[in-house]
Parts: C-alpha cells; structure tokens; sequence
C-alpha cells in the first residue's frame, strides 16, 4: 500500500492517520477535509498534505471515508467515476446499513467494505487525535475479503470482528447509542430538576455524564440511520427503570454480573 486517502481529517480520520505511521506506514498520506482540519492533521502529522477527493481518489490504494453518515453517502455517490479499479473504500460510519446499501448501489469500478472503529472521545477534531486511540478497540467490518486493511488493523492494535450490517446496527443500538442516550438522559434531569448536586457530585457522575459532552451534530446522523434499533433499545430500558420501583436487588445482582463480565474481555 503507497497511498492512502484520509476523507474527513476529525478525530477518527487524524487518530486513523497517526495510527498508520506508528505502525509503520511509510507511503503518503492525502488529507479530503476543511483547511482548518487539513492544517491540524498536518500538524499533527496524520496527513502529508491536502488534496481534492478527484486527486485522493484517483492516487490512493486505501480510501477511508471518515466523515458524518450522511457525509459518508454522499462522498459514495460522487466516487465511482473517480477512483481506479483497484483501490479498496471503507469508512469509519457508526451505523453499517445505510452506508453499505449506498456503497452497493453507487460503486462499481472498486471493491467496498464497510468499517468502523469503535472508538472515540467526547473531544472533537484533528488537534485531539491519538495514534493509539484504536488499540485493543473493536474494529467491526461488513465482509472478510481479504485486502491490506485488515493487516493494518492488526497492525495499530485493533480486534477485528466481521458482522453483517443489520447485526452491526442492532448490536451498536444497545452497546454505543444506549449508553450515549443515558448519559444525557441523566445530565439533562440533573440540569433541569437538581442543578445543585453539581455541589456533592462525586467521580460517578463525572464518568456517568461524560459521553453528556458528545455533540448533537455527531450524533444525529446516526440516530437518524438507525432510528427502529434505538427505538428498540429504549423501550427495553425503559421498561428496565421501571421495573426497578418493584425492587432493587435482584437489577443491581444482574447488572453486577454483567459489568463484571464486560470487564473480563477486555
């Protein structure tokens, strides 16, 4: 692999860029991106330099779609006529079935394969990028062809997992999105209802309104891609909380036991 097309220089596509050179990637790197993110993925050296998507497609053995969903779709509509036969398309999209079903009908002179690291911070942009940002993550893909991607994911220390786009998008309702919901659920009560127990908050809520950071412009792409799953999600946690007025011990002894084993993978 001599080229590879950064197409979105935020946090995953600069952390995707620094992680390569790390791993020991020598070839160039082209950022697709704004000049304020194209200058700090230079900065930070997760980029060479700057292109147009014409100049990245048309060089780049790897091209890696890292921008917001709908991003995603519509960069997939323009690439066909841009890119060479040869050259592999993957994105880092948070949701698998709409990507995928674009890619299937937009290209047809490369190959596809659907990606995303699961990965991330509350932080945004190119300046908060880390090479290991990916190391020891899950890194799920729609299809195992063989290509050089899934040695470079070996490679940056993530643990590749293949699922088909449905499964993805089901499992990422309850492991991602759920837990993202939560959190500003919770942040959002406590701001309307209690602002004062910001005086007594202690380590847990610090960490139980963290991903409360996240940015609404990320997020909405992906709640609007997988809209019946978080439906689906909520429902069941729903249903959970209110169970919990009927008594406690039994929810805090499963809860228990599966943090615990959530834990022991890792």
């Amino acid at each position: 692999m001599r080229a590879v097309g950064i197409v979105g220089v935020g946090l995953i596509g600069a952390s995707f860029g620094l992680a390569l050179r790390e791993a020991g990637f020598t070839g160039t790197i082209l950022g697709v991106s704004s000049p304020r993110s194209i200058a700090e993925g230079q900065a930070r050296g997760a980029i060479d330099r700057g292109a147009t998507l014409e100049e990245a497609a048309s060089s780049a053995d790897l091209l890696f779609l890292s921008q917001p969903i709908f991003g995603i779709v519509e960069t997939l509509r323009r690439l066909d006529p841009l890119v060479r036969p040869d050259t592999l398309v993957t994105d880092a999209g948070s949701t698998k079935r709409v990507i995928c079903e674009e890619a299937a009908r937009s290209l047809r002179r490369c190959r596809f394969v659907g990606g995303h690291p699961m990965a991330g911070k509350e932080l945004r942009g190119a300046a908060a990028a880390e090479a290991g940002l990916f190391r020891g993550r899950p890194w799920i893909l729609t299809d195992d062809i063989d290509h050089e991607l899934r040695r470079w994911i070996s490679a940056i220390g993530a643990r590749e997992i293949i699922l088909d786009p449905a499964k993805h998008d089901r499992l990422v309702a309850w492991s991602s999105h759920l837990p993202q919901l939560m959190s500003t659920a919770l942040a959002s009560v406590l701001g309307e209802k209690a602002p004062e127990a910001a005086l007594v908050a202690g380590p847990g809520l610090l960490d139980s309104t963290r991903l409360a950071l996240s940015s609404y412009d990320l997020w909405r792409d992906i709640l609007d891609t997988n809209s019946a799953e978080v439906a689906a999600v909520l429902d069941a946690y729903i249903e959970k909380l209110q169970s919990l007025r009927a008594g406690f011990a039994t929810e805090f002894s499963q809860g228990a036991e599966f943090a615990r084993s959530l834990r022991e993978r890792r």
